[in-house]
């Protein structure tokens, strides 16, 4: 609902002019920000894999907890399964993108966009920030996620975990994509 919220504000602000004091008349404000999409699609392309990354991880823990009872009758082998950390390349992915996150704000910096510089470039700082604070929480779930392994948690126990913070990284993808698209296609 956050996210629909701005971009109501975003459309609604874009089209609505503002009164000027010094002319005593309205004037458009709304700047066309010159965002870095080169670096913005990189960032993109990061958050996609790790929303691979974090579907794999998904799948690798379904598979252990369908083979846990398994592995517990006397006799039985499954053999040895070869396990990829997952979870940790969806927290480095993440953590890049995140960096490359702030790289962007850099780069938008020095190209004369800040937050107080315009309506448009403050709306694309809040978009993009919001969208950053969301991920980082996603971040510490992945960690916890990542600590319940390390700690030899149950599987069953780590199932869950893993496979709400999967949905949810998903989610802050697409969510990604949508914001991504909005910024570059609706000046």
């Amino acid at each position: 609902m956050l996210f629909v919220s701005f971009t109501s504000v975003y459309i609604m602000r874009r089209g609505l002019p503002t009164f000027d004091d010094r002319t005593g008349g309205y004037v458009h404000d709304w700047l066309t920000v010159d965002l870095p999409t080169g670096l913005l699609l990189v960032n993109t392309l990061l958050l996609l894999l790790s929303s691979i990354t974090a579907e794999l991880a998904r799948r690798q823990i379904t598979r252990q907890v369908a083979l846990a009872p398994v592995q517990s009758i006397p006799g039985v082998s499954i053999g040895q399964e070869r396990n990829f950390p997952w979870l940790g390349a969806t927290v480095v992915l993440g953590l890049a993108f995140l960096t490359g996150q702030w790289m962007a704000w850099r780069e938008l910096g020095m190209r004369g966009f800040y937050l107080a510089t315009s309506p448009s470039s403050s709306m694309v700082y809040v978009l993009t920030a919001s969208h950053a604070i969301h991920l980082a929480g996603g971040l510490l779930v992945l960690l916890y996620a990542v600590a319940t392994a390390l700690l030899r948690k149950p599987v069953e126990d780590r199932r869950i975990v893993v496979d709400v913070t999967a949905w949810y990284w998903h989610f802050m993808a697409l969510v990604w994509i949508y914001i991504f698209a909005l910024l570059e296609f609706v000046r």
